[in-house]
């Protein structure tokens, strides 16, 4: 899952509320002014999602900031942007979301090669039992980390 290129925005959230399976990388059809304020950085995946309808694949509720210098042929913040994928992808996706519980989420927004891409992953919701015994992982993990480096430097 190396992404090779400049990374924009990161969802950190859909991490933690979905249990990430598959992750597809997918272009983004954008207008001229969307592309200059994704490379400014401005950018707010927090409720965004994907889906596929008539055989091609949505981005929802991104949300890019009009452009500082745009006029008045500025684009609307929270439109509905086409992603852009291979035909054998869709239809995997198309069958994978509609079992219960999956959907498509963004995880990060990157610039490669020139080029905007958006890393979707498919997930499957995760309970709030789920999320619980992640945080008692993750707290675990740095204690033993935090253990080791202070075993390391004679504490």
């Amino acid at each position: 899952m190396a992404t090779e290129g400049k990374l924009i925005a990161q969802n950190k959230k859909a991490r933690h509320d979905f249990h990430i399976e598959e992750t597809y990388e997918a272009g983004m059809v954008l207008t001229g002014t969307e592309i200059k304020s994704i490379r400014n950085r401005r950018v707010n995946m927090k409720d965004s999602f994907a889906r596929v309808a008539q055989g091609e694949a949505w981005l929802h509720n991104l949300h890019i900031s009009p452009y500082e210098q745009g006029n008045r042929y500025n684009h609307d913040p929270v439109r509905t942007r086409k992603l852009l994928l291979h035909r054998k992808q869709i239809s995997q996706l198309i069958g994978l979301t509609q079992q219960k519980g999956y959907t498509l989420v963004p995880l990060k927004i990157y610039i490669k090669n020139g080029v905007a891409k958006v890393l979707i992953g498919l997930g499957k919701g995760k309970k709030k039992y789920d999320k619980r015994e992640d945080l008692k992982q993750k707290d675990a993990k740095r204690e033993i980390q935090r253990a080791f480096k202070d075993n390391q430097l004679g504490r």
